[in-house]
């Protein structure tokens, strides 16, 4: 696997993983943060998740020209110091306002994490290697999720709400400390790009006309968006609608287990089959397994019991790991001569994307999980209209 080692991927995951781990692990106390900064209308508390995302979304684009022109540590450790920042101001906070406030610098923050870290594996590696790389580094980062539910709980057990933004700040001190003192600088300094308007511009442009890059990166954020809204909803699905109580953590890490799954088993694939066979064989599959939990639903009545909310989420699960890798993978592997500056653009419109479609499909909620079911099946079906049309396009 060329130069790249185990104590980097689990790095990179790690840094990767900060931004999950402020999304999932505070899900089992938003009912409790939903009384204390007195949230009269449930569907609002979604806000306190999709604003890490808008957050995300808008600093993805920043820190891309950032990495390419001061190397790609720096912009890190600027990212950690503003994540660090919008956690203490979450653990202060009594109002909704100033809660959203820092959960935007978090999202803000750990957005250096998440699109520095990809430029730092494309300078070690491209193509269906790199597609590699992001499947084992996504098997990592998917532990995550599957435990921070359970890591919020367990604090929820001993204290209150605020201790697990107290454990942001933690996390963040000793992310910046493994940065600074294990891992190199990945960047050159002749292979850097001086910071400029017109560079910026340059590389913005070059990367928004770049055909494949746009319509997978459009793809991958509609997808994305589907499970943008299971993030938003899984607290009132579960503890709310399905009244699994304190085994939300349970049930919820349980599903994380099968994007790791799908993960693991895509890194295994990409190299003999590439990078798109196996997406567009995952696009299929939720197409066919959300239309098939649509027509239970609405046709026949099927009830929505915990028994058949977890075999759709288990089936839809398998198969959409596969495509957060991949879809972004290929989008950047035209452009990796401007890798920083491309992924900034390709990550901040995807994220964008992923978090309006995400809030649009979780504010039809209303204690059915049939508006989530036609969600993945609407962003599955135009994310495969966008790659076969560009074959179309590309065969004309």
């Amino acid at each position: 696997m060329n130069e790249i080692s185990k104590p980097f991927i689990v790095l990179m995951a790690f840094l990767m993983s900060l931004t999950a781990l402020a999304i999932d692990a505070i899900l089992p106390a938003l009912g409790s943060i939903r009384t204390v900064l007195n949230i009269v209308n449930e569907n609002d508390a979604q806000f306190i998740i999709s604003f890490v995302f808008l957050g995300m979304g808008i600093g993805l684009f920043f820190y891309g020209p950032l990495s390419d022109a001061w190397g790609r540590k720096r912009p890190l450790y600027l990212g950690l110091i503003i994540f660090i920042l919008g956690s203490i101001l979450s653990i202060v906070s009594e109002s909704m306002e100033v809660m959203l406030l820092g959960r935007f610098l978090q999202g803000f923050g750990t957005a250096a994490c998440r699109v520095v870290s990809v430029a730092m594996i494309r300078d070690k590696s491209s193509g269906p290697e790199m597609g590699k790389v992001m499947s084992l580094i996504m098997m990592v980062f998917i532990f995550v999720p599957a435990v921070a539910p359970a890591f919020g709980q367990l604090i929820l057990n001993f204290a209150e709400w605020r201790y697990i933004f107290v454990s942001f700040v933690i996390l963040g001190i000793v992310a910046f400390i493994i940065l600074w003192k294990v891992q190199k600088e990945t960047l050159k300094k002749s292979d850097r790009i001086p910071l400029s308007f017109k560079s910026l511009v340059a590389g913005s442009k070059e990367t928004l006309l770049c055909r494949k890059a746009m319509l997978f990166t459009i793809a991958s954020g509609i997808t994305s968006g589907a499970f943008v809204s299971y993030l938003a909803l899984s607290q009132q699905i579960f503890q709310t609608q399905l009244g699994v109580g304190d085994k939300f953590s349970y049930y919820f890490g349980f599903l994380a287990l099968f994007i790791g799954t799908s993960s693991f088993i895509n890194s295994k694939i990409v190299l003999r089959f590439g990078l798109l066979k196996p997406s567009v064989t995952a696009i299929l599959a939720l197409l066919g397994i959300s239309g098939s939990f649509l027509i239970y639903f609405l046709l026949f009545g099927f009830p929505e019991n915990i028994f058949s909310v977890m075999a759709f989420l288990c089936l839809a699960f398998l198969f959409i790991g596969i495509l957060f890798g991949n879809l972004s993978t290929i989008a950047i592997e035209p452009l990796g001569h401007i890798a920083g500056i491309a992924n900034s653009v390709i990550s901040s419109i995807q994220t964008l994307t992923s978090v309006i479609i995400g809030t649009f499909i979780g504010h039809f909620y209303a204690g059915s999980i049939i508006p989530l079911v036609l969600g993945f099946f609407i962003t599955s079906l135009v994310a495969l209209g966008l790659i076969i049309l560009f074959h179309v396009e590309d065969d004309i």
